[in-house]
Protein backbone atom coordinates (compact mmCIF):
# COMPACT_ATOMS: atom_id res chain seq x y z
CA UNK A 1 0.00 0.00 0.00
CA UNK A 2 0.93 3.36 -0.60
CA UNK A 3 0.70 6.40 1.44
CA UNK A 4 1.32 10.05 0.14
CA UNK A 5 1.51 12.83 2.42
CA UNK A 6 1.01 16.26 1.25
CA UNK A 7 4.25 17.79 3.51
CA UNK A 8 7.74 17.32 3.87
CA UNK A 9 7.34 18.86 7.55
CA UNK A 10 9.01 14.94 9.23
CA UNK A 11 6.57 15.58 12.27
CA UNK A 12 3.50 15.01 9.68
CA UNK A 13 5.36 12.31 7.56
CA UNK A 14 6.45 10.29 11.35
CA UNK A 15 2.53 10.73 12.78
CA UNK A 16 1.02 8.86 9.26
CA UNK A 17 3.58 6.33 9.22
CA UNK A 18 3.44 5.11 12.87
CA UNK A 19 -0.31 5.17 12.12
CA UNK A 20 -1.12 3.63 8.94
CA UNK A 21 1.92 0.99 9.75
CA UNK A 22 0.41 0.12 13.33
CA UNK A 23 -2.93 -0.57 11.28
CA UNK A 24 -1.83 -1.85 7.53
CA UNK A 25 1.51 -3.37 8.62
CA UNK A 26 3.87 -2.78 5.77
CA UNK A 27 3.12 1.06 3.99
CA UNK A 28 5.33 2.81 1.63
CA UNK A 29 5.57 6.34 2.64
CA UNK A 30 5.73 9.26 -0.40
CA UNK A 31 6.09 12.95 0.89
CA UNK A 32 4.98 14.96 -1.67
CA UNK A 33 5.32 18.84 -1.56
CA UNK A 34 1.69 20.39 -2.20
CA UNK A 35 0.55 23.86 -1.81
CA UNK A 36 -2.35 23.94 1.12
CA UNK A 37 -3.81 26.39 -1.34
CA UNK A 38 -5.57 28.62 2.48
CA UNK A 39 -3.24 30.86 4.22
CA UNK A 40 -0.24 29.97 6.12
CA UNK A 41 -1.94 29.61 9.64
CA UNK A 42 -6.09 29.30 9.00
CA UNK A 43 -8.18 31.15 10.99
CA UNK A 44 -10.86 29.13 10.98
CA UNK A 45 -12.06 25.02 11.22
CA UNK A 46 -13.28 25.05 7.87
CA UNK A 47 -10.17 27.12 6.31
CA UNK A 48 -7.81 24.55 8.63
CA UNK A 49 -9.79 21.65 7.04
CA UNK A 50 -9.96 22.85 3.28
CA UNK A 51 -6.26 23.23 3.87
CA UNK A 52 -5.98 19.30 5.37
CA UNK A 53 -8.44 18.12 2.41
CA UNK A 54 -6.38 19.74 -0.01
CA UNK A 55 -3.03 18.41 0.39
CA UNK A 56 -4.20 15.29 0.68
CA UNK A 57 -6.17 15.52 -2.76
CA UNK A 58 -2.69 16.89 -4.18
CA UNK A 59 -0.73 14.74 -2.98
CA UNK A 60 -2.77 11.93 -4.40
CA UNK A 61 -2.87 13.15 -7.62
CA UNK A 62 0.83 14.00 -7.86
CA UNK A 63 1.64 10.00 -6.94
CA UNK A 64 -1.49 8.01 -7.72
CA UNK A 65 -1.11 6.23 -4.64
CA UNK A 66 -3.54 4.25 -2.25
CA UNK A 67 -4.34 7.02 -0.26
CA UNK A 68 -3.66 10.75 0.04
CA UNK A 69 -2.90 12.40 3.61
CA UNK A 70 -3.35 16.12 4.53
CA UNK A 71 -2.53 17.56 7.90
CA UNK A 72 -3.46 21.70 8.48
CA UNK A 73 -3.24 23.31 11.86
CA UNK A 74 -4.24 26.79 12.23
CA UNK A 75 -6.89 28.16 15.20
CA UNK A 76 -10.52 29.04 15.65
CA UNK A 77 -12.04 31.71 17.51
CA UNK A 78 -15.03 30.33 20.12
CA UNK A 79 -17.35 32.10 22.46
CA UNK A 80 -14.73 30.23 24.95
CA UNK A 81 -11.67 32.12 23.27
CA UNK A 82 -9.22 30.62 20.64
CA UNK A 83 -8.13 27.48 20.37
CA UNK A 84 -5.52 25.94 18.50
CA UNK A 85 -6.75 23.41 16.55
CA UNK A 86 -5.30 20.35 13.59
CA UNK A 87 -7.49 19.19 10.77
CA UNK A 88 -6.33 15.70 9.04
CA UNK A 89 -7.86 14.54 5.72
CA UNK A 90 -7.03 11.21 4.31
CA UNK A 91 -8.56 10.82 0.48
CA UNK A 92 -8.36 7.01 -1.24
CA UNK A 93 -8.42 6.13 -4.93
CA UNK A 94 -12.28 6.61 -4.83
CA UNK A 95 -12.33 9.77 -3.53
CA UNK A 96 -13.53 9.30 -0.72
CA UNK A 97 -12.61 11.69 2.05
CA UNK A 98 -12.22 10.47 6.10
CA UNK A 99 -11.30 13.47 8.19
CA UNK A 100 -10.69 14.40 11.57
CA UNK A 101 -9.91 17.63 14.16
CA UNK A 102 -7.90 18.05 17.24
CA UNK A 103 -9.93 19.11 20.57
CA UNK A 104 -7.78 22.57 20.46
CA UNK A 105 -5.62 24.32 22.73
CA UNK A 106 -6.93 27.54 24.30
CA UNK A 107 -4.31 29.94 22.98
CA UNK A 108 -2.96 33.48 24.95
CA UNK A 109 -4.12 36.48 24.41
CA UNK A 110 -0.94 38.11 23.41
CA UNK A 111 -0.46 35.00 20.61
CA UNK A 112 -4.02 35.27 19.27
CA UNK A 113 -3.04 39.72 18.44
CA UNK A 114 0.38 38.58 16.30
CA UNK A 115 -1.62 35.76 14.98
CA UNK A 116 -4.20 38.52 13.84
CA UNK A 117 -2.01 40.19 12.87
CA UNK A 118 -0.73 37.77 10.34
CA UNK A 119 2.05 36.43 11.60
CA UNK A 120 2.89 32.36 11.45
CA UNK A 121 2.29 30.44 14.88
CA UNK A 122 5.44 28.67 14.16
CA UNK A 123 7.06 31.48 13.38
CA UNK A 124 5.91 33.01 16.67
CA UNK A 125 6.18 29.69 18.84
CA UNK A 126 10.06 30.07 17.38
CA UNK A 127 10.64 33.58 18.73
CA UNK A 128 8.45 32.50 22.40
CA UNK A 129 10.95 29.75 22.56
CA UNK A 130 14.04 30.53 21.19
CA UNK A 131 14.25 27.91 19.23
CA UNK A 132 14.34 27.32 15.65
CA UNK A 133 11.89 25.10 13.39
CA UNK A 134 9.89 23.91 16.60
CA UNK A 135 6.77 23.00 13.95
CA UNK A 136 8.98 20.49 13.25
CA UNK A 137 9.46 19.26 15.92
CA UNK A 138 7.57 19.32 19.59
CA UNK A 139 5.48 22.04 18.32
CA UNK A 140 3.01 24.66 20.11
CA UNK A 141 1.46 21.32 21.35
CA UNK A 142 4.55 20.45 23.51
CA UNK A 143 5.37 23.88 24.47
CA UNK A 144 2.04 24.44 26.30
CA UNK A 145 1.72 20.98 27.12
CA UNK A 146 5.04 21.43 28.39
CA UNK A 147 6.23 18.36 26.63
CA UNK A 148 3.40 15.82 28.04
CA UNK A 149 2.31 15.64 24.26
CA UNK A 150 3.62 17.08 21.35
CA UNK A 151 2.61 17.88 17.97
CA UNK A 152 3.54 14.30 16.67
CA UNK A 153 1.41 12.70 18.99
CA UNK A 154 -1.56 15.03 18.34
CA UNK A 155 -1.38 14.27 14.80
CA UNK A 156 -1.17 10.49 15.27
CA UNK A 157 -4.84 10.73 17.34
CA UNK A 158 -5.88 12.89 14.70
CA UNK A 159 -4.67 10.23 11.91
CA UNK A 160 -6.06 7.33 13.34
CA UNK A 161 -9.64 9.42 13.86
CA UNK A 162 -9.49 10.21 9.99
CA UNK A 163 -9.28 6.74 9.24
CA UNK A 164 -12.16 5.26 10.85
CA UNK A 165 -14.22 5.88 7.88
CA UNK A 166 -11.66 3.66 5.91
CA UNK A 167 -11.64 1.00 8.74
CA UNK A 168 -15.97 1.10 9.44
CA UNK A 169 -16.24 1.47 5.62
CA UNK A 170 -19.87 -0.63 5.68
CA UNK A 171 -21.11 2.07 7.81
CA UNK A 172 -19.95 5.20 5.66
CA UNK A 173 -21.00 3.53 2.31
CA UNK A 174 -24.69 4.47 1.37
Amino acid sequence: MKVAIGSQNLVKIKATENVFKRIFGGVEILSVKVDSGVFHTPSSWEETAQGAINRARSALEKTGADFGVGLEGGYEKTKFGVLMRGAVAIIDKKGRLGISGSNGILLPGKIVKRLERGEELGNIMDQLQGVKNTKQKWGAVGFFLKGYSNRQESFEHNVLHALARFLRKELYEE
